[in-house]
């Protein structure tokens, strides 16, 4: 095996609230297979990933061993460790469990199954060469900047504008080093990217898709069953 592995940490231990289900939005059915499986058969179907560290609440490792993995036969799998408090808490359980030969880590969410190999393997490259990637698209609408009476005080130019989305792919060193500093000072951070900038090392954006959603609401479902439908046609 290459002495530079490709390790993807898929964070899955959001409680995903707002779904209203009482349990983790990634077990929800789309199609006849939970949002997880689509992810993790994704992300393990690319050639380029060597193995995989899947992030869940502590009382659902065993239920994401016999339930997901198991039963769907998911490869790739090394470790299933508990997440933690927030999301960069999670991310960072899964980076302190890497193979100490990974040269480039992955990090996706799990509740965003229709990223592509496409996707994947352009963010692999470019995250070589770079050290530090994120898969966006340009945003759709006019966004504007409000106050807390919620009175517009700035209209940015959209065309400046991203919105992001995963995986983003880094250099394990680097987003080693930015999580080992972040967490240390308690930094808070919307997603992965947030901590290599902290730090002073600039973020390339590579293109992504509008289908590469991230399943957060039940609207998102009724737009999900959609998409599958179209990519099994």
């Amino acid at each position: 095996m290459k002495s530079d592995k490709v390790c993807a940490i898929i964070v899955a231990a959001g409680q995903g609230k707002r779904m209203n289900k009482g349990y983790n939005k990634q077990y929800i059915l789309l199609g006849e297979k939970p949002i997880l499986v689509h992810t993790l058969e994704t992300i393990s179907g690319n050639n380029n990933i060597d193995y995989i560290i899947l992030v869940v609440p502590q009382d659902e490792i065993d239920y994401c061993k016999k339930e997901i993995i198991e039963k769907y036969n998911i490869q790739k799998v090394l470790l299933v460790v508990a997440g933690g408090e927030e999301r960069q808490h999670s991310v960072y359980a899964g980076i302190k469990n890497i193979d100490p030969n990974t040269g480039i880590i992955l990090i996706h969410d799990g509740a965003r199954p229709f990223t592509s190999n496409e996707i994947i393997n352009r963010s692999i490259r470019e995250a070589i060469n770079y050290g530090a990637i994120v898969v966006a698209v340009p945003v759709k609408d006019t966004i504007k900047v409000v106050n807390k009476e919620l009175e517009v005080v700035n209209t940015p130019n959209r065309e400046t504008l991203w919105s992001i989305q995963t995986p983003q792919v880094f250099s394990s060193k680097i987003i080693k080093q930015a999580y080992d500093e972040g967490i240390a000072q308690n930094f808070r951070a919307t997603d992965d990217a947030m901590m290599v900038e902290a730090m002073g090392h600039k973020v390339k954006i590579v293109l992504g898709s509008y289908e590469n959603i991230k399943i957060t609401t039940p609207e998102d479902i009724i737009l999900a069953e959609q998409i599958l439908l179209r990519g099994e046609v």
